[in-house]
């Protein structure tokens, strides 16, 4: 039988062990990787965390446009003195 620890490492590598993120925080982690200087690679992870937050996204918007709504949403969502990602 394995040790301990190394089972640990395995169940935790297999199932995962990140807690499972709120709607709000994902699109913080998306909006602060961006401001980061990151690149929107994938415009239907964008418009499906745009759509978690209750907005109405075309397929056809622009990744920008969508951004700045999702940006727009946070702040409508959390006050300025709320902490952020």
């Amino acid at each position: 039988m394995p040790a301990p620890k190394l089972w640990g490492r395995l169940k935790a590598a297999c199932l995962g062990s990140r807690p499972v993120l709120t709607d709000v925080q994902r699109a913080q982690a998306l909006i602060a990787a961006i401001d980061a200087g990151g690149i929107p690679l994938n415009a239907a992870r964008i418009n499906a965390i745009a759509r978690s937050l209750g907005l109405e996204v075309s397929t056809h918007a622009p990744v920008n446009d969508t951004l700045e709504r999702i940006r727009l949403a946070l702040q409508r969502v959390t006050p300025p003195d709320s902490p952020k990602l």
